[in-house]
């Protein structure tokens, strides 16, 4: 029985794959983020449907008689949305469409989709738009099924591929309008970042819903929208912040999250020019996620993908007050312990020891261990302040503390 508020929202199932590249335990691990950003877009997810095979079926995905079970399901239970968790091709998406009798969307759609209901300002609406118009393109022809004729005949040319072609070129022309309007605001926003005088610059990184604007308001005491949610911030905001009276430019960016699709990555270009500017990093990591460290290293790989992996950087795990470790049965032979079962106390000291960079270990909301970052932050400033003015002859706090 669902409950009573899911049966207001869109009713929608999952279909994921078990492939030599993505066992079990990954497939679950990624239909739970799918189901997240369902539910962010406001979906109930009713059923998760998995099949086991080398490499996805090049018409539907799925093999055919998977197809024909998701189709009953479907078809029994009044389910309105289909959502695969893998970029389906258009060749897919149109067999699909017409197998199931339903939406159908992948997770690039699904994201995308997100993106449009969290757009608040002109720029963002603008970096959303042209990734929707790029993702649009190639899936025209699916759209204009119902105009085609192509059995030939009297009374059957035309005008379908008309219609198609016509359609292409407004998305083109589209596309190109607003790769000219984010052209347009790449530079004013550069401009911008060049008036901001050689203030040190801050920039908060991390995965998706791991507490990065909760974080910023906490430190520079502003009120940037933060929600449990994926992906509540889109458009970077920059804060003045004074820590001991050492001022300095923090910046909150949006989210990254695996498979994030590429269109989106090109189309938040000036976001992440906030990152590629700024000149330390703060990597805000979810502690109490249990594949924290996958989406630590999914956001080294993009921050490498962008030219920012050589930057100083402070990582930041976050949501301490939930972590919770894995219970360890010790007279199991059969299972080997492993950080999964590490307590807080020896989650630290492991992570100290292995990185290089500096770590420290908080819960924002609980504001738990906040003076420790704000020490952490300031140092850190501080060396680059120095750096930056090296004749300056500012006295630092903890300069005046020694004089005394």
């Amino acid at each position: 029985m669902l409950e009573p508020q899911a049966k207001d929202l869109e009713q929608t199932i999952l279909v994921g794959l078990i492939t030599s590249e993505q066992d079990a335990d990954k497939s679950n691990e990624y239909l739970d983020e799918l189901e997240f950003l369902t539910q962010t877009a406001g979906g109930a997810v009713i059923k998760r449907f998995t099949q086991k095979m080398d490499r996805p079926n090049a018409t539907t995905f799925v093999g055919t008689g998977k197809v024909e079970f998701i189709k009953n399901f479907i078809e029994n239970n009044d389910i309105t949305t289909a959502i695969f968790d893998d970029e389906l091709t258009a060749a897919q998406e149109r067999n699909l469409s017409k197998i199931l009798n339903c939406k159908v969307l992948d997770r690039t759609n699904l994201i995308l989709d997100i993106f449009a209901q969290r757009a608040k300002t002109s720029y963002a609406r603008t970096q959303v738009e042209l990734a929707q118009c790029e993702y649009l393109l190639p899936r025209l022809r699916g759209m204009w099924t119902h105009l085609e004729r192509q059995k030939g005949g009297i009374g059957m040319r035309g005008p379908g591929e008309t219609e198609i072609e016509t359609d292409r070129r407004i998305v083109r022309d589209r596309i190109g309008l607003l790769k000219a309007k984010l052209k347009t605001i790449d530079k004013q926003m550069a401009v911008q970042r060049g008036n901001r005088g050689k203030m040190v610059r801050v920039a908060l990184v991390g995965y998706t819903n791991v507490g990065k604007s909760t974080l910023m308001n906490s430190v520079s005491k502003s009120e940037v929208f933060a929600e449990n949610k994926l992906f509540a911030t889109l458009d970077t905001t920059v804060r003045k912040v004074v820590v001991k009276n050492l001022p300095f430019l923090l910046s909150d960016t949006v989210g990254f999250i695996r498979k994030l699709p590429t269109q989106l990555v090109e189309s938040f270009k000036s976001t992440l020019d906030e990152v590629r500017e700024a000149d330390f990093l703060i990597h805000v990591v979810d502690l109490s996620h249990p594949n924290f460290q996958d989406h630590m290293d999914s956001v080294n790989t993009i921050l490498t993908d962008i030219g920012c992996d050589d930057k100083p950087s402070l990582v930041v795990f976050n949501k301490i007050d939930n972590y919770k470790p894995e219970p360890f049965d010790d007279t199991d032979l059969t299972v080997e312990r492993n950080s999964k079962h590490f307590s807080l106390t020896e989650l630290q000291s492991s992570w100290m020891a292995r990185m290089a960079t500096p770590a420290v270990f908080v819960s924002v909301t609980e504001q738990i261990n906040m003076e420790q970052l704000k020490e952490a932050l300031y140092q850190a400033v501080k060396q680059i302040h120095i750096t930056r003015f090296p004749y300056n002859h500012f006295l630092y706090p903890d300069d005046l503390e020694s004089l005394v």
